[in-house]
């Protein structure tokens, strides 16, 4: 489902908005940079899902444009008919963010779906607003017009929050094979949060602060869902009609009421928000914060990630100008889609190739950050709240002493590039973030020794098939 969280910047302490959030899928993920790259005039980008999607589809293609920008973001290795990899969000070199998130359009549209859909999906959309946006705007703009010319394979409604140092902007995508979409803009004093994505009511005028194909507002009467000089509510007219969710609701007045604190929202709200266990359990296959910060160089754009969800895992800040990822956070065998059926080897080359893992040798000989932070995560909740707060408590301290390097950090790499040394401005970069994220993992690693000796020597493991964890809202 996923989880995005904009706040605008008027209601922040640093003078800028933030884009957090976590997406939730039961599969691999690794974090990469992925470079600037130029492309052949003939190049074309695959898109879509398959037949083993929940609404199948086939591949298509389409152009891809000369050049893509430079980004970064947690990949994944399944989600049902999607080729992997996939890709929730992230942010890239202009300072464009994107979170993904599901959006159940109303079940009339799931119903009319065509078996022949094409298109991009929802992944192949947050990728493509990475590669090609400038600004928030012109990721929405991105989107209407490739549904427009090349469709949508929908899962049954999605939605997408773009956001730059400007604006934000919620984009939902219906189901139904109509071009259906509709784009609402956030503001400096906005405060959205999506699990699923929703839209209220608009203005029936498409202009600066709503946009939606020309069609939007006539399919509705047409197909009697509304009636002309009615207000226009999104959510009613082509979603599920649940409005605004109990956990919604929650996070949403909650960060409105730390915002009307003296001096604003600060990071460490931004890091509950996506830590607490209100929220956080499991299912957060990662965390990811991105300052939407504007006329900031290229490589000094950042996020903060998580490996697995925040309420046991660290946030530390990961740079775009870094020249390699450590290979712990790098694409794994663990929980890698098909990898129970592959070997590191090439004797069974003669079984075909899907019998041989594309997993590096050396990548598979390392610790994975996610496997490692996942044991941590199921030690401290078998311990219940006391033990997920101790947890909490310890990793929130690390991430104030990493957002107290920030600015020297900054400083450094920027001296450097201004001295027309832009290549050991990203090898400091490099060797700060990968210090850290190691740094952190070891620490993981000794706290959940310490968890697994304290169980075993008291009420043991919880060898039954009922988890033990923290009361969610969702």
């Amino acid at each position: 489902m996923s989880y995005a969280l904009y706040i605008g910047s008027d209601l922040c302490a640093s003078g800028h908005g933030w884009l957090a959030g976590y997406g939730d899928e039961p599969s691999g993920h690794w974090l990469e940079v992925v470079p600037c790259r130029s492309h052949a005039t003939d190049s074309t980008i695959t898109v879509g899902v398959t037949a083993e999607a929940a609404l199948p589809d086939q591949l298509s293609t389409f152009p891809q444009v000369p050049r893509t920008a430079r980004y970064m973001g947690v990949n994944y290795s399944h989600y049902l008919g999607a080729p992997p990899p996939l890709i929730n969000g992230g942010v890239n070199q202009h300072g464009v963010a994107v979170r993904d998130v599901w959006s159940p359009s109303r079940p009339e549209l799931v119903a009319m779906t065509p078996p022949d859909q094409r298109g991009p999906n929802y992944s192949d959309l947050s990728k493509i607003v990475l590669e090609r946006a400038r600004t928030a705007r012109e990721g929405v703009e991105i989107i209407g017009a490739l549904i427009a010319t090349h469709g949508h394979s929908s899962y049954g409604g999605n939605s997408h929050l773009i956001a730059d140092a400007r604006e934000g902007w919620v984009v939902i995508e219906f189901a139904g094979g109509l071009g259906l979409w509709v784009a609402e803009r956030l503001g400096p004093q906005s405060i959205r949060a999506l699990r699923p994505g929703w839209i209220g009511l608009i203005l029936q005028e498409a202009g600066e602060d709503v946009l939606f194909p020309e069609h939007f507002l006539e399919t509705a009467q047409r197909l009697g869902w509304h009636m002309v000089g009615d207000a226009f509510d999104v959510n009613r007219v082509f979603g599920d009609g649940r409005g605004r969710r109990p956990g919604v609701a929650w996070i949403e007045d909650e960060i409105a009421r730390r915002a009307a604190r003296s001096g604003g929202l600060g990071l460490e709200d931004m890091i509950w928000a996506v830590s607490t266990p209100r929220l956080t359990g499991d299912s957060a296959g990662y965390g990811q914060i991105v300052p939407l910060t504007a006329e900031t160089p290229e490589m000094l754009r950042m996020m903060w990630h998580a490996p697995v969800g925040p309420v046991t895992a660290p946030l530390v800040p990961v740079y775009l100008g870094i020249e390699r990822m450590p290979p712990e956070y790098g694409r794994h065998r663990y929980l890698g889609r098909g990898e129970s059926a592959r070997f590191i080897d090439r004797v069974h080359e003669v079984t075909g190739a899907e019998a041989i893992s594309d997993i590096p040798q050396g990548a598979a000989s390392t610790r994975s950050a996610v496997a490692v932070f996942k044991r941590l995560m199921h030690l401290a909740f078998q311990g219940g709240d006391a033990w997920v707060a101790e947890v909490s408590t310890h990793w929130r301290a690390v991430e104030r002493g990493l957002a107290a390097e920030l600015a020297d950090v900054q400083r450094s790499a920027a001296i450097l590039a201004d001295a027309g040394a832009p290549e050991l401005a990203r090898r400091l970069l490099t060797e700060h973030v990968e210090t850290r994220l190691l740094r952190v993992l070891a620490e993981a690693e000794a706290l959940a020794a310490g968890y697994e000796a304290r169980l075993r020597a008291g009420a043991g493991l919880n060898m039954s098939t009922m988890p033990r964890l923290p009361d969610q809202i969702w």
